[in-house]
């Protein structure tokens, strides 16, 4: 059984036409579609609204006044969702994103500031946590993660590879040379980085699934740019994302060591829940995200 709605829309376009079947053809339905609708309207309002016969319809004095005020009713129907529409058309609001603390501020940051001044009612909530956000929970919108992505109520793209470098400053090197194997490696100084989530140091981690777990670090900390700085003033070799050392590495700060052994690199993801419809400010930076992301990735 049709709605109301549905059979005010139908008489309007009826209302229009020289017979049903034109009516129809507009509409996409059979002609038997605009009878029954224009015959449970007419019951419904006690009042003839077309005569016919074979050949045509001829709309009733009734049916003429009646159509101004269909046409009106449906007017202020399609009014109500205007402005909603309105707004889905421009990038305006909260998105709420979350990302690793470096790969945020280096990265995921300048992305953001960019959108913003093309999208002047985008205001980004940025996060930025080395440890895995509940984003279901949290409400987040766009997020950003390194590794499997084995959630079924996300929308992930894979933006590129994440190698893992190690890396020793110039007079570390000089001081106490080069390591050429994981054994050298273990008789030199090293930093450690606390998985913040766990409270313990992360591994490192090399080909092979070759797993090192310093066992008296020179340096520890639960941020990757202190564990950066702490390389480069010599403390001791670190590993780390390639994507946060390649500027040090590119200006001669750090020097890149083991690379034959250096892990399958990690791939990187940008995310979004999957909960109904998607906004157009959540479109806009997820979009950008995976495109600028993607770039920097290629470069390695």
């Amino acid at each position: 059984m049709l709605n109301r709605l549905e059979i005010l829309k139908i008489f309007s376009v009826a209302a229009t036409c020289p017979t049903f079947r034109e009516a129809a053809k507009r509409l996409g339905v059979s002609p038997q579609v605009i009878t029954r609708a224009v015959r449970e309207l007419e019951q419904t309002l006690g009042e003839t609204l077309f005569h016919r016969n074979t050949r045509r319809v001829q709309i009733t004095t009734f049916g003429q006044s009646f159509a101004v005020s269909a046409q009106a009713a449906l007017a202020a129907v399609d009014g109500l969702f205007g402005p909603a529409n309105t707004r889905t058309d421009e990038a305006v609001g909260v998105v709420r994103i979350t990302a690793p603390s470096g790969l945020g501020r280096r990265y995921v940051q300048p992305v953001l500031l960019e959108l913003m001044t093309r999208h002047p009612g985008l205001v980004p909530d940025l996060r930025l946590s080395d440890a895995p956000s509940a984003v279901v929970d949290e409400q987040i919108d766009v997020g950003i993660r390194a590794g499997a992505i084995g959630d079924n109520r996300f929308v992930a793209r894979v933006v590129g590879p994440l190698p893992m470098w190690v890396v020793g400053a110039p007079a570390l090197i000089d001081a106490v040379g080069e390591p050429k194997n994981l054994k050298e490696l273990e008789a030199r100084p090293v930093t450690s980085l606390i998985d913040q989530a766990s409270g313990r140091p992360w591994p490192w981690i090399f080909r092979g699934e070759r797993h090192f777990q310093p066992p008296s670090p020179a340096f520890v900390t639960d941020d990757t740019e202190a564990e950066i700085d702490a390389a480069c003033a010599g403390v001791g070799f670190s590993q780390c994302a390639e994507y946060l050392i390649r500027p040090y590495v590119e200006r001669g700060q750090l020097v890149r060591v083991l690379p034959r052994l250096e892990p399958e690199p990690w791939k990187l993801h940008v995310y979004r829940p999957q909960r109904g419809p998607v906004p157009k400010r959540v479109r806009v930076v997820f979009d950008e995200l995976v495109t600028r992301l993607a770039a920097a990735t290629s470069r390695a």
